[in-house]
């Protein structure tokens, strides 16, 4: 049994922070998106494209991740799917979801969207900085040992 990585690729700004843990580790990377992006012409990575729709992406993610498998993804309803399938998420800004926290998440985005929805302009989340990538590459290579460990026993 392997670990995998797999990268909600669409919008995602560390896709090639992504492949380059993952060939260090040696985790075959499923990079789905719901339209063609350039990827590395290597056998560990697979581009997948999946029909355009909403959740289309997250349901191929959600259908396929087990324990020990890693996933790259700001959706928090994904995030919540992969930890209750045995696997671990991390945002691309180094957040990583964990089970005590995901609830919290899930509660705040479903405001957020109530409000938005009676039309409140709420404030989008913060810009992607330097910084974010550095936290993004410490967490990943973290749950990337770790999920090695899970898939050894």
């Amino acid at each position: 049994m392997t670990a995998t990585l797999f990268i909600d690729a669409d919008a995602c700004p560390v896709k090639d922070e992504a492949y380059k843990v993952a060939a260090r580790h040696g985790f075959k990377t499923f990079v789905v998106s719901n339209s063609w992006i350039r990827v590395p012409q290597t056998p560990v990575i697979e581009q997948i494209v999946v029909d355009a729709g909403p959740d289309v992406a997250d349901d191929w993610i959600a259908e396929r991740v087990g324990p020990g498998d890693v996933v790259v993804t700001n959706d928090i309803p994904l995030a919540d799917r992969v930890l209750k399938a045995g696997g671990a998420a991390v945002a691309p800004n180094g957040r990583v979801f964990s089970h005590d926290m995901i609830g919290s998440a899930l509660a705040s985005r479903s405001i957020g969207e109530h409000l938005r929805s009676m039309g409140e302009v709420t404030k989008g989340p913060a810009a992607f900085a330097n910084a974010d990538r550095s936290r993004f590459l410490q967490a990943l290579d973290q749950l990337v040992v770790k999920a090695k460990r899970v898939v050894a026993k």
